[in-house]
């Protein structure tokens, strides 16, 4: 199955067990972590990998990746350093891997625009510009972990 567009990328996304859309949430966001340096993200990834993660894990790791996104937010102030922004959204997409799940909810989908706009600051920091690599990358992650 080719995925070349967001519609597709979506569909695909939502016919996961929420297993399987937890687990490729925590590899969009593995793309982007070197964007942040905050060790609550990363260990909150890390821990959503784990396929015995408990609920109680969760919502913990869900308290702390939460936090650190709050924080990561209130750091740009009213002149946006665009590299910290960057790491919020990092923030935002580990919030998604270990958010625990409600009917209706797409955590894959979640990390993965999140991380699209961690990129997107990133780029916008260092003056490459912005364009979709991320999209692309996220549809060939998602085309290997369908056809694994």
């Amino acid at each position: 199955m080719a995925i070349n567009n967001d519609k597709d990328f979506k569909a695909a996304l939502n016919g996961l067990s929420t297993a399987q859309q937890r687990l490729l949430a925590t590899r969009f966001t593995e793309s982007v972590l070197p964007l942040s340096s905050d060790l609550r993200v990363a260990g909150a990834v890390s821990a959503a990998k784990r396929p015995d993660i408990t609920e109680v894990e969760l919502i913990a790791l869900y308290q702390a990746a939460k936090t650190a996104s709050v924080e990561s937010y209130t750091q740009c102030g009213r002149e946006c350093d665009w590299a910290s922004q960057g790491g919020h959204f990092v923030s935002k997409a580990a919030v998604a891997c270990v958010k625990p799940f409600e009917a209706g909810d797409n955590p894959a989908w979640d990390a993965a625009m999140h991380a699209r706009m961690a990129r997107t600051c990133q780029t916008v920091a260092d003056g490459s510009g912005t364009d979709t690599r991320e999209a692309e990358v996220q549809y060939r992650l998602l085309e290997a972990f369908l056809n694994s």
